[in-house]
């Protein structure tokens, strides 16, 4: 009688989940409630087929669960499309470590306000997408975030100064909205990393805060924007900066006095109203990218380094320059 028990007991499980799959599911109910919930609000769309009732929501496609607690943690909406606003229910997936809509020309409305509860967020994109709206400050709440992108979209407004108060971020992408206003000063007070910055393709105005000088930042691309007056704070010898792009703005600065770190690999300054000369120091930078055309530069180019293997479009259309790879000086 005790062989055969084990037996049986297997034999009432097994029956048990053949008539009630919900206990052989690795998948949370709560979550798999919330899942579906998301696809009736995006009324039901292709991309979400696999998400149904009967199956395992771990299995679903677009989602992944944690392999620990079978918590849904992932949530990446990248292929197929999706139609309408971000439903709140995202906002009822506690464990939720990812939120991806990527490449979603129909999502429109705001930022959805919901996103606030995620407290676990460490990766959010929103790009590529119609999202309109203001870029909101509840986001400097998610204090886990490492990775924000809101990039290629249709915001609109100023950038919120609370973003410099997330401990963890290594990466801002807001390029290519239509943002309006100043960087933040605050953007020279990050507390914790220092991210990179992305936030070219906007119509942001006034000066680059002077705050800047502070921080050492890897990357930063403030193209294509009507930025003005001095960006020589964020150059500097003792920075690990690789990589700057601050061409298609109105900015006037002295460019012969700023020195630059050894560090530098890109920069790109042209369509700008930058004086002085190009300074000897850059000799010394193992550049594999360079331009500071259309400004207002004079002088002879210096001599060594990698300033003789870019061709005249470096430099071209400026006031007086000369020198290699221009014509020699008179």
């Amino acid at each position: 009688m005790d062989v055969k028990f084990p037996t049986l007991l297997c034999l009432t499980l097994l029956f048990s989940a053949i008539l009630n799959p919900a206990l052989s599911e690795l998948c949370n109910q709560e979550d798999k409630k919330v899942l579906l919930q998301i696809k009736k609000a995006f009324n039901d769309p292709y991309v979400l087929t696999s998400w149904k009732p009967e199956t395992d929501c771990c299995d679903w496609y677009c989602v992944t669960c944690d392999s620990t607690t079978n918590r849904i943690n992932s949530l990446t909406i990248f292929a197929g499309q999706v139609s309408g606003q971000i439903p709140a229910q995202v906002g009822d997936l506690p464990y939720l470590e990812t939120l991806e809509f990527h490449k979603q020309p129909n999502l429109t409305g705001p930022i959805q306000p919901s996103i606030v509860k995620l407290k676990s967020l460490k990766f959010l994109r929103l790009s590529w997408t119609n999202i309109s709206g203001s870029v909101p400050d509840f986001l400097s709440q998610l204090k886990n975030l490492t990775f924000l992108d809101l990039s290629f979209s249709n915001l609109t407004g100023s950038i919120p100064s609370s973003l410099s108060q997330l401990p963890n971020l290594n990466a801002l992408h807001l390029d290519r909205n239509k943002l309006t206003g100043h960087i933040p000063k605050s953007f020279g007070e990050f507390h914790g990393s220092v991210p990179e910055l992305y936030l070219s393709h906007n119509q942001l105005s006034g000066n680059i805060p002077t705050s800047l000088a502070k921080l050492d930042f890897n990357r930063i691309d403030f193209s294509r924007n009507k930025l003005e007056g001095d960006a020589s704070m964020i150059f500097g010898l003792n920075k690990t900066t690789q990589i700057v792009d601050l061409s298609r703005n109105l900015l006037e600065f002295y460019l012969s006095k700023v020195e630059f770190s050894k560090s530098l690999i890109s920069l790109d300054l042209n369509h700008n109203k930058i004086t002085g000369g190009i300074p000897v120091g850059l000799t010394q930078v193992d550049l594999q990218f360079l331009n500071v055309s259309y400004n207002r530069l004079c002088g002879q180019i210096p001599v060594g380094g990698k300033l003789q293997s870019f061709d005249s479009s470096t430099y071209f259309h400026n006031r007086c320059l000369c020198g290699a790879p221009l014509p020699s000086c008179k």
